[in-house]
């Protein structure tokens, strides 16, 4: 017989960041321990639950019992187990073991040998007799971030645990869990639901409990009816709602039964930074910023209650005097910071430890501010106005606001510049020089800006990295391949005519002699293109990647056009032969260990020799020419007309002939080829 089987675990409220996890670790472990037990089928869709107060899962088709169990156990091999046609101890050991006659048993090859085997059939076990074991395994899987204990009961778990509900169909199977004996019993919302509720079967649970109990059990269901009326009363304020997308996950998480109310706040506090007063409506409160069609903060926000009510004014009241009250905090720290100018606050950083081998803040900002100033020069830009965002750019670390919301660094910065009169271009930066800060995030604006966020992402690999701090596996505590995607971002997609190994020997000369490992420049730079390699794979095919990073471009400015042409290049009819042909000069050449000589047009011997020579000469200057002007796939394409002389020089030329000069200048030629067709990518790794 086939049901459906229902297990819920009712608690007091669950921490709401775990919720969503618990509730999947939870129904999946059980689905998959009951599936290794024969008790259900691969493809049943099963459906986990998971509210602040409850984790529960639904999967249909769940067997009573285990089908017959087919038995089969090995034992000794034949020819141990028999000698002279008698059995040996071990064999009648092993038979003795399985209760039965050596001589029933059954023989199987295993492997190179023939072993003796048991087998026998057995009536699967019941469902209810198993199930215990499996709930507390799927118990002890839990991602618990932290247990507890509750009344004087020795039982653990992340929250006190009310009751359990095992049904299977209609019928309550005989199992305990954290102390508690199993049962058809829950409870609803804590407020709304009329009372104890009976489940009759466990088809009923999701139904039951938003008629009786006023819970959306599931957790996708109850997202999906908040996103659906937030949406409809911002579209009634003609409003946009201006929250994280994690804030709804969260939210999800704290309620059961989800209501949305419109509250209000005073317009004065409007003068208050935006950002500011997003960050604490979201952070502190849960609440969804409005923003108008133009992206600028409304006086009015939404809330998600967890209470339905006819008349909602003291939940809208009461939680507008809790975030009149947040906000009131934000305009005194604005306005206590604006007391005083924002480069008053850079003597204070030589107080902030930065790292104890790499000194503090204020040593970290006079680097930041000398490299700023180097790329800003390289990059045509005002070095003076590079350095002076440099060295502001860390200031508002200590202001009141960046004191409470950390995440406003650089934010407070930008806008306490502008107040104090700094140039447009030096507040801009400080809030720009955090960017890019994940995957898909914008660069940088301006070449200032792009200066002093390549000065202080750089400062921090070659520092971090040259004190011995190198990520391991998942380990990177100072987020140094984040900083080394957001410089390669920033010379690849703004595409920057700087050199990688000069940015970083520059990074390295603005440290004290000794602090830093002699080898860190060509670490840094190697890790780095590791980096850009796991980038560019992303966007492109792994083996034209590889090909045109073979090269180790010092600039990256371009990279993305040659590996456009070397795609190209790939799709004409003589790129695989060609491949092939640079694959087989590389080996080669690889035997050779003296330098060779320009090639002697007098030593070539054979016309199809002077062919390939006269080729190659032939196309120097104008695939020298289309890569001056930055055309790789017009230069790549030019060297479709080699195929045919280069096929004929490998199938009627002896390279490594017995004259020494002769061999030596058929090396040269093959070289001066290879430094043709190698000009943009490394095209032997295109070869199959």
């Amino acid at each position: 017989m086939q049901d459906t089987l229902l297990i819920e675990l009712h608690t007091e409220e669950l921490p709401p960041k775990a919720l969503a996890r618990l509730g999947q670790v939870f129904a999946q472990t059980l689905y998959e321990e009951l599936q290794k037990l024969q008790l259900v089928d691969a493809g049943v869709e099963w459906q986990p639950f998971a509210s602040p107060r409850r984790l529960a899962v639904r999967i249909p088709q769940v067997r009573a019992q285990q089908p017959e169990q087919q038995i089969e156990r090995k034992g000794p091999a034949v020819a141990s187990g028999l000698k002279d046609g008698q059995p040996t101890p071990a064999l009648l050991g092993f038979a003795r073991s399985c209760g039965v006659e050596w001589n029933t048993l059954q023989t199987m090859p295993d492997g190179k040998q023939e072993v003796f085997v048991y087998r026998s059939r057995r009536d699967g076990e019941p469902l209810a007799s198993l199930l215990p074991d499996v709930l507390q395994l799927a118990v002890k899987k839990l991602p618990i971030p932290k247990v507890m204990r509750w009344g004087d009961s020795d039982v653990q778990f992340v929250r006190p645990v009310k009751s359990l509900i095992a049904l299977h169909g209609s019928a309550v199977l005989p199992v305990s869990v954290l102390a508690l004996q199993a049962g058809r019993d829950t409870r609803g919302h804590r407020f709304l639901s009329e009372g104890v509720i009976t489940l009759a079967h466990a088809d009923d649970y999701a139904r039951v409990l938003f008629e009786q109990g006023k819970v959306v059990a599931s957790t996708a269901a109850r997202k999906a009816l908040i996103e659906r009326e937030l949406q409809q009363a911002a579209e009634r304020l003609d409003a946009v709602i201006g929250a994280e997308p994690e804030l709804i996950d969260e939210v999800t998480a704290l309620v059961e039964w989800p209501k949305v109310y419109v509250g209000e706040f005073d317009a004065d506090f409007l003068k208050v930074p935006q950002e500011c007063l997003m960050l604490t409506m979201q952070q502190n409160q849960k609440y969804f910023p409005l923003l108008d069609r133009q992206g600028k903060l409304l006086p009015r926000f939404l809330l998600v209650s967890n209470l339905e009510t006819a008349d909602p004014s003291h939940i809208i009241q009461g939680n507008e005097r809790v975030l009149r009250a947040r906000l009131s905090d934000a305009q005194f720290f604005f306005e206590q910071d604006q007391k005083h100018p924002l480069d008053s606050r850079i003597p204070r950083l030589a107080e902030v430890v930065y790292h104890n081998k790499l000194g503090s803040q204020l040593q970290r900002v006079s680097r930041l501010q000398a490299l700023a100033a180097e790329i800003a020069a390289l990059l045509g830009a005002v070095r003076a106005l590079a350095s002076r965002a440099a060295g502001l750019a860390k200031a508002d670390l200590l202001s009141d606001m960046v004191g409470e919301f950390p995440e406003l660094q650089g934010i407070m910065g930008t806008y306490y510049a502008r107040l104090d009169g700094e140039h447009a271009e030096v507040a801009a930066a400080i809030e720009g020089h955090y960017h890019p800060r994940f995957a898909g995030d914008s660069l940088p604006q301006g070449p200032v800006a792009l200066s002093v966020a390549l000065a202080d992402k750089l400062e921090t690999l070659v520092g971090i990295y040259g004190i011995g701090l190198i990520p391991t596996g998942d380990k990177d505590p100072f987020a140094l391949r984040r900083a080394a995607l957001g410089v390669l971002r920033m010379l690849v997609e703004a595409e920057l005519p700087l050199s990688l190994p000069q940015l970083l020997q520059m990074t390295a000369d603005t440290f004290e002699p000794g602090v830093l490992a002699a080898d860190v420049v060509a670490g840094v730079n190697g890790f780095m293109q590791d980096r850009l390699k796991h980038l560019l794979s992303g966007e492109f095919d792994p083996r034209e990647v590889e090909a045109v990073l073979a090269l180790q471009p010092a600039q990256l400015d371009r990279v993305r056009a040659r590996l456009a042409a070397v795609a190209e290049f790939r799709r004409l009819p003589e790129a695989a032969a060609l491949a092939a042909a640079d694959k087989r000069i590389r080996n080669i050449l690889k035997k050779v260990s003296e330098p060779l000589p320009e090639v002697d047009p007098t030593r070539l011997q054979e016309d199809v020799e002077r062919a390939l020579f006269d080729a190659t000469r032939a196309l120097e200057a104008p695939v020298r020419a289309a890569l001056q002007q930055g055309d790789y796939t017009g230069g790549l394409k030019q060297l479709a007309g080699l195929r045919a002389p280069v096929d004929a020089f490998f199938d009627q030329v002896m390279v490594m002939a017995d004259d020494l000069a002769v061999r030596q200048n058929r090396l040269a030629l093959l070289q001066a080829l290879a430094g043709l067709m190698n000009q943009v990518a490394e095209i032997a790794l295109l070869a199959d």
